[in-house]
């Protein structure tokens, strides 16, 4: 009778001392001047180059007219006795809390109107399956790619014979243009994430197309849907041209062309209230940014991977 044979252990290469499986891939880290050339030196720049520009509203909203213009006895990074009397003027002897209510009005209400054709156009693009689907959503991703600048003359024209010139009402119809192609194109991406498998056993069911959009596509969406309405928000907020063109009227302009306009006389510049303006204008979206940046970028990331 035969001795039983042992079991032959595997043969493991030997790892460097000092490295295990999660810091591997990160070693080139472990030393400190590694790290400030490849981590916090380029963080520091990326940090300086899009912080400066609010530092710098901040600066000259709250400074007094005199180091506003005087250079020489001043110091332009710095401010001494801040004040906040351009504040104070913008809120109370000024129309903004209109104009930010315009703002706000238009954008929430061209969000809405986007949002609901876009996840319509995108379900009808990824879920419902027909020949020349994917030739279609690749069709409203192009419309994204025409400039306003072409676009806003011939809407213009439309705008004029409906009568809807200095109107809120023209910016809520005219911004869905520029809005639904992405936000299509946005939740096309993330609507492919969901298993067909949901789907197929609703209809098996006896679910509508209806329902299975809004009660199982929907609410696994929610990511995607937060992103489109997050960016649909931002363009709409910050948008100038149309604005420009299709708005005349103080009481009705919105933020960026009230700020622009009310605030210049031919070549003097009143810099402390455009720099109360465009801050006060930008906080509301920071804040929204804030709270949602994780199903901001999720939602992105989603997309890009389809």
């Amino acid at each position: 009778m035969s001795a039983p044979v042992s079991p032959v252990a595997p043969i493991v290469a030997p790892r460097p001392a000092g490295l295990t499986d999660d810091t591997e891939g990160m070693a080139y880290l472990d030393k400190l001047p590694r790290r400030l050339v490849t981590t916090y030196l380029p963080l520091l720049v990326i940090l300086v180059v899009l912080l400066f520009p609010f530092y710098w509203m901040v600066l000259t909203a709250i400074k007094p007219d005199e180091q506003l213009i005087d250079m020489e006895r001043y110091n332009p990074f710095l401010v001494v006795s801040p004040t906040l009397k351009h504040i104070n003027k913008l809120l109370f002897e000024t129309q903004y809390p209109r104009w930010l209510w315009n703002t706000m009005y238009v954008s929430v209400a061209a969000t809405a109107l986007s949002l609901f054709a876009s996840v319509l156009a995108a379900y009808a693009c990824v879920r419902i399956r027909y020949r020349g689907a994917s030739w279609v959503g690749a069709a409203i991703f192009l419309a994204y790619l025409v400039p306003p600048s072409i676009l806003f003359i011939p809407l213009a024209t439309i705008v004029q014979a409906y009568g809807l010139f200095d109107s809120p009402l023209a910016l809520i119809l005219v911004y869905p243009t520029v809005l639904i192609p992405f936000s299509t194109w946005l939740l096309m991406g993330y609507f492919k994430t969901i298993p067909y498998e949901l789907e197929e056993c609703a209809l098996m069911d006896g679910a509508s197309r209806w329902q299975i959009l809004v009660k199982i596509i929907l609410p696994l969406a929610l990511p995607g849907l937060i992103s489109a309405g997050i960016f649909s928000l931002t363009l709409c907020w910050n948008e100038f041209i149309y604005a420009l063109t299709f708005l005349s009227s103080t009481q009705n302009k919105t933020v960026p062309i009230a700020v622009v306009s009310e605030f210049v006389d031919g070549d003097i510049y009143r810099w402390g209230s455009l720099m109360a303006g465009a801050l006060l204008g930008s906080l509301p979206l920071v804040i929204l940014y804030s709270f949602f940046v994780e199903y901001y970028v999720s939602a992105l990331t989603g997309a890009v991977k389809e």
